[in-house]
């Protein structure tokens, strides 16, 4: 016997993958509110029907949006960020929220670990050195080693552990920074992140965004982290100062960076484009057919589970 359709108006807020999209077209009465040429005529017409959203990690939720719908009830993220979601506010407001956790960890972690080593070793740039017709005998230049490095993690939660895990067997050095010690690991834990990245040749930030990790990564952490060391973020671009970081590799004051956010994407700071020493990727951490497609898999699952049972599997940890 089939269950009956879950019942409520969804809005959906931004454009979403294409299975996701056509598994929330096929199950539920969608409103696209993106496709709209006047979203607040539409939301004042229609508004009232709204009891949950779906949204991505990058886009959210604003807070006048969620204002415009007083029956909203879920806010479901594609993603496994929600920093552009003020969270807090909407559940106060009785609104709860979701995101896609430990489906995309180990691809963000695999991004990680593989940018930390073309960084340190110069992989993409040989490949482009070898590309333009440059090569010639001791011609390249020699790079830095992988194994055994001191490696400071910035946000030890389930992404910081598996790209932990996965430096083990690179003989690294682990130690890390978060609010809070985590008994269950044997990493040293640094009390704040200065002194993280002074015990550490390379610095990976793997916290989360939002207003309480803004600038993080300041001028005095990358001059702690020093000429000889590197930074890799595939955390979000706001976590890094990044007129400092911008500063700080073209002087030559940290050796290089992998970066896959940035403060305003798409837009990358013009200086970086011209250096070797950095590699540039366009906010792919969780870019692959598995991951995204697990992912829009669980927030429809979210979104089905609250229309039946008026409960979300994955919510927000309390803010």
């Amino acid at each position: 016997m089939s269950q009956p359709a879950p019942r409520g108006t969804v809005l959906q807020v931004c454009p979403l993958p294409p299975s996701l999209e056509e598994r929330l077209a096929a199950h539920h009465e969608v409103l696209r509110l993106h496709e709209q040429p006047d979203p607040a005529a539409f939301l004042a017409a229609r508004g009232l029907e709204v009891v949950a959203a779906v949204t991505s990690a990058r886009v959210g939720m604003r807070d006048e949006l969620v204002d415009a719908l007083p029956a909203l009830g879920a806010i479901v993220h594609f993603g496994v960020g929600y920093e552009t979601t003020d969270v807090a506010r909407a559940r106060a407001r009785g609104v709860d929220v979701s995101n896609t956790p430990d489906v995309l960890t180990d691809c963000v972690a695999d991004l990680a670990v593989g940018g930390l080593i073309d960084v340190l070793r110069g992989l993409a740039a040989a490949d482009r050195y070898v590309r333009s017709g440059q090569w010639v005998p001791n011609g390249f230049g020699l790079r830095t080693r992988v194994s055994g490095k001191r490696i400071g993690i910035l946000g030890l939660g389930r992404i910081g552990r598996a790209v932990a895990r996965r430096l083990e067997g690179f003989d690294a050095e682990l130690s890390y920074h978060s609010r809070r010690p985590v008994p269950e690991v044997g990493y040293r834990f640094a009390a704040s992140v200065r002194e993280l990245a002074e015990g550490a040749d390379v610095l990976v930030v793997a916290t989360s965004g939002g207003d309480g990790t803004r600038g993080l990564v300041s001028a005095e952490v990358l001059d702690a982290l020093g000429p000889d060391g590197y930074l890799v973020n595939i955390s979000r671009g706001s976590v890094v100062d990044e007129p400092a970081l911008v500063s700080a590799l073209v002087e030559g004051r940290i050796a290089g960076a992998a970066l896959d956010v940035f403060a305003d994407e798409p837009h990358v700071p013009s200086p970086l484009l011209e250096l070797d020493t950095v590699l540039l990727l366009p906010h792919i951490a969780s870019a692959t057919h598995e991951t995204r497609q697990a992912m829009a898999d669980l927030a429809h699952r979210n979104l089905d589970h609250y229309l039946r049972e008026g409960t979300l599997l994955t919510p927000v940890p309390p803010v």
